[in-house]
């Protein structure tokens, strides 16, 4: 926590600068032009309409991203260390799991940078997961203990290992519309003479390509998030001999399901843009952390294996 939380300070610094170091860059759809000295010309491009100010990255946000890693690797081991302790996988109460599900979340932010860069989703992604280790650890540590018997099968490592995946990518793709909905505010901010507001945004992807972003990741945990409920369901014909029983936790996640699925839905054949379907992806992810911490702690059910 305390490395994620240096790293979390050297984004935020850059961020800040971001501020300062926006007007480097030329203006989207400014006309090319050609410059030089002693009658050599260069031509000088502009990025294309729309497209974020190209800067360079700051030492703060490399420095940034190399404490994620190590805070990820920390993070790794700890999990890790937990299961060899407890002589089975780190995943039976709420304590396990916040710690699985927040490693997941920073791993596929790691992993992600192979192919897109999001390191400006850094802060989130570092915070958020502060937040949920410094509340596991408070109020979700238990002592560890042996399995229950529905527990105690082949199909906890299946069902948990792909809602962790699901959960990983859902968040990164809550952060984009978060940062779709401020790169929207800031437009119509400087469309109506505001230019200084929100000026670390103009380094940032335009708010189409974030939204379109954040959609093909919603895609992604959404599969995950299906074979988790059909993993879940099979679990449950062998634990409890019915695969649906109405449960409240299979109630929720089938709740969480549906909500990604309309948001999916509703933009790829409905024409949902912008701000709906930012707000729509925002709302499904406040049922999954509404899933993981409101039902687990205070509703009753098959699955009350919070540990508490």
């Amino acid at each position: 926590m305390i490395v994620y939380a240096i790293a979390f300070v050297f984004y935020v610094v850059d961020l800040a600068n971001r501020s300062g170091d926006a007007h480097l860059a030329a203006p989207a759809g400014a006309k090319a032009q050609t410059v030089g000295q002693g009658g050599t010309a260069t031509l000088v491009k502009p990025p294309r309409a729309g497209a974020p100010a190209k800067l360079p990255r700051s030492r703060w946000l490399r420095a940034g991203f190399a404490l994620t890693v190590l805070g990820f690797l920390l993070h790794l081991t700890a999990t890790v260390l937990r299961g060899i302790a407890a002589e089975r996988v780190p995943w039976a109460n709420m304590y396990e799991f916040a710690l699985t599900a927040t490693v997941s979340v920073v791993g596929i932010f790691l992993i992600v940078q192979f192919f897109i860069d999001l390191r400006f989703l850094g802060t989130l992604v570092t915070g958020m997961t502060i937040m949920f280790l410094g509340i596991a650890k408070i109020n979700y540590y238990v002592p560890i203990v042996p399995l229950v018997p529905a527990l105690d099968s082949y199909w906890l490592v299946i069902h948990i290992i792909v809602a962790v995946l699901a959960v990983g990518f859902f968040t990164l793709s809550f952060g984009l519309s978060i940062l779709q909905l401020l790169q929207a505010r800031r437009v119509t901010k400087v469309k109506a003479g505001d230019t200084q507001s929100m000026a670390f945004m103009t380094s940032f992807p335009n708010q189409v390509r974030l939204e379109d972003l954040a959609y093909r990741l919603a895609i992604i945990g959404f599969a995950f998030w299906t074979f988790t409920l059909i993993a879940g369901s099979i679990w449950a014909e062998a634990a409890w001999s019915r695969y649906w029983g109405w449960d409240v936790k299979e109630v929720w996640t089938f709740i969480i399901w549906v909500l990604y699925a309309g948001f999916i839905h509703a933009r790829a054949t409905r024409g949902w843009r912008g701000t709906r379907s930012a707000w729509l992806n925002i709302v499904s992810y406040a049922a999954v952390i509404f899933n993981f911490s409101i039902v687990n702690v205070f509703f009753k059910g098959l699955h009350a294996y919070s540990g508490l």
